[in-house]
């Protein structure tokens, strides 16, 4: 048995076990507590390379050429008393493509060829429906020198076409040269859905055949504008007129 002495350290160590088992218990509890959720992990964003959009496919040549009767009736029967001869496609090889060789991405979408020729004075008329969207005159400048050798021209002489109007039509044409047979005019031009080549050796059947086509009209002329005149007299006009 523990002697009476003991007594006071017992009593002294009873404070300090309260305060150890308050802290296992803190520890206890803090070690029970349910763990904090874990943030799942965020997707990568994809590494692998981006579709690009494809592009717009080119349009292919023509090699087959269709009756046009649209196209067809536009070429007048007769012009200048002479009288104009239309074949059909079905008596002539040319198509569609081959004519429009010369014409670059728009030649690409001519899709119907139609010919005319008149005998005596001579003449060659070369017609094209265009598909999609319309054609400018001015859009034809690049192709001219290559138009012009399709119909006889001997070499690429693009500074040799000029600008110009017929009637109202807005055109390009080349006149007789070195280059050409005598007495021979170009004339090439565009309507929006059509684009006409036209080759002959009198220039007024020629003209008369630009005018009898559909094409695109010439801005009318701008006008100057007209001075204001008074109708009173000025001060010095009235002095004489009453000095008289």
């Amino acid at each position: 048995m523990p002697t009476a002495p003991d007594a006071p350290r017992r009593a002294a160590r009873r404070p300090l076990m309260a305060a150890l088992l308050c802290v296992a218990a803190l520890a206890a509890a803090c070690s029970s507590s349910p763990p904090s959720p874990t943030a799942s992990p965020t997707p990568l964003a994809s590494l692998g390379p981006t579709a690009s959009p494809s592009p717009t496919p080119r349009p292919t040549p023509t090699y087959t050429n269709p009756a046009d009767p649209a196209l067809e009736a536009l070429i007048p029967r007769r012009i200048a008393g002479a009288r104009v001869n239309v074949p059909s496609p079905s008596q002539f090889g040319l198509t569609p493509g081959d004519f429009g060789s010369v014409f670059g991405d728009i030649g690409l979408r001519f899709d119907a060829l139609a010919l005319a020729y008149v005998e005596k004075p001579r003449l060659s008329l070369y017609a094209a429906h265009v598909g999609g969207s319309p054609v400018d005159t001015d859009a034809l400048k690049p192709y001219l020198a290559a138009a012009g050798e399709y119909v006889g021209v001997h070499g690429l002489h693009p500074e040799a076409w000029k600008a110009g109007v017929v009637g109202r039509t807005r055109v390009w044409t080349r006149g007789e040269d070195v280059a050409t047979l005598a007495h021979t005019t170009f004339y090439c031009w565009s309507s929006g859905d059509y684009v006409f080549l036209l080759v002959g050796s009198s220039d007024a059947a020629n003209r008369a055949m630009v005018a009898a086509l559909p094409g695109q009209a010439a801005p009318s002329p701008t006008l100057a504008p007209s001075r204001s005149i008074s109708g009173s007299p000025s001060p010095a006009a009235s002095a004489s007129a009453s000095a008289g």
